[in-house]
């Protein structure tokens, strides 16, 4: 007779089932039993920066580097190509205005020079020939008019005489008509002598004023020509130190190449690199002050120059205000705080390396009994070397930890031991 063979509710399989979806359930239920509360970290009080909040005076100051610079610059370029012959200084000298500093040669220049020179001469001999036909012109036709005139008058006169004679019939018509003829001849020829006097008065004026200006114009272009080959020399156009000098005897120098420079020892100025972020900030009048030798001195802006250069930054130039510091160089460089706002109270945030990974959005505030900092957020407005300008989040006397929070993650409560 068959048996019943009675089937086995707990297999190993079952089982094995069951246990994983138990132990997954409780490995969920402990995940959010354990994060269902804030996330804490034990930190050592020594290794943190606390900062107390405070109310004061704030001024936005953006740190910027400046160099100093002579206050005018002359830059010397070569008027003229040329072979350097000769130098009279080096690099660095101290000049007055016209010293010489070196003397270059063209051939070519000098040639043309030369040969201006021989036309000029040869057309003011020929001006000066012209001149005398002329002035010999006009002798003979002044001698021709007083020709004329003599034999009008004597025309005249016997024109007078027959006229008389012939009203009293002591004449006949024949004969006072012969006069009368000879009277009017002469008086034609007077008229038009004294017409081409006057033509060649105006004629020789014309011509002489003309030659004037011909020569005045020549003699420009040849002071011009002299003036070219004079600035073969280079000379100093004003007191000051020659500087960036570079020129060797040997040595060909294009037109218009760039030999030196004179820099104006009359005082200094400071040139200021500032990154393009403030462009629409920083205009004329904003100031800044400097330390040097442990004086602080200060500065303001006098010129801007708006292009921005391929490093994202703009230059400004900026004067001193009062004294300048003794033994400052050219090529030196400052460290320049620049003002970008006027001074004001404020709620102040020291600086710090929480920053970097907040970006000014929150921060740690440490309890009342200084045991834990936890988070809250605030909000920053402009800030100095020193400080950020709060303008929520936080009040006067409250205490925030403003070191680095980079190993901190996504933990919002620090138990602070001590």
């Amino acid at each position: 007779m068959d048996r019943v063979i009675e089937k086995k509710t707990w297999n190993t399989k079952r089982i094995l089932t069951i246990a994983g979806i138990t132990g997954i359930v409780l490995l969920i239920g402990g995940s959010i039993y354990f994060t269902s509360g804030k996330s804490k970290l034990d930190v050592d009080t020594e290794r943190l920066t606390i900062s107390e909040i405070k109310k004061g005076p704030f001024q936005e100051f953006i740190p910027v580097n400046g160099v100093v610079m002579p206050l005018s610059t002359i830059y010397l370029d070569a008027s003229d190509g040329g072979r350097v012959e000769e130098k009279y200084v080096e690099d660095g000298a101290i000049l007055k205005k016209g010293d010489p500093i070196l003397r270059m040669s063209n051939t070519d220049l000098e040639l043309n020079l030369a040969t201006q020179e021989t036309n000029v001469y040869a057309q003011q001999i020929q001006m000066q020939i012209s001149h005398t036909q002329l002035q010999s012109a006009t002798i003979n036709k002044l001698n021709n008019m007083a020709d004329v005139d003599v034999a009008f008058k004597e025309a005249e006169r016997i024109y007078k005489l027959d006229k008389d004679l012939y009203n009293k019939k002591a004449i006949g018509s024949q004969e006072f008509q012969t006069a009368q003829n000879q009277y009017q001849y002469q008086l034609s020829r007077k008229k038009l002598a004294s017409q081409i006097l006057v033509q060649d008065t105006v004629m020789v004026s014309q011509q002489d004023r003309q030659t004037k200006e011909q020569i005045a114009q020549m003699k420009s272009a040849l002071d011009m020509m002299r003036k070219k080959v004079s600035d073969l020399t280079l000379r100093a156009p004003l007191d000051g130190q020659l500087t960036s000098f570079d020129a060797e005897i040997g040595q060909s120098k294009n037109k218009g190449e760039h030999l030196g420079q004179i820099d104006v020892l009359s005082g200094f100025k400071v040139r200021v690199n500032i990154e393009e972020h403030y462009l629409s900030r920083v205009f004329v009048g904003l100031k800044g002050d400097f330390q040097f030798a442990d004086k602080t001195y200060n500065l303001v802006i006098k010129k801007v120059f708006i292009s921005v250069g391929k490093d994202g930054q703009f230059q400004v130039d900026m004067a001193f205000v009062g004294p300048v510091p003794t033994g400052i160089r050219k090529g030196q460089t400052l460290q320049v705080r620049l003002a970008l706002s006027d001074q004001t109270t404020a709620l102040l945030l020291p600086k710090g390396g929480f920053y970097q990974q907040t970006g000014g959005n929150w921060i740690f505030k440490v309890s009342e009994d200084g045991k834990k900092a936890y988070k809250v957020p605030i909000q920053i407005n402009r800030q100095s070397p020193d400080y950020y300008e709060l303008t929520n989040g936080l009040q006067p006397g409250d205490k925030v930890i403003t070191s680095s929070y980079e190993t901190y993650g996504d933990i919002q409560e620090l138990v602070l031991k001590k």
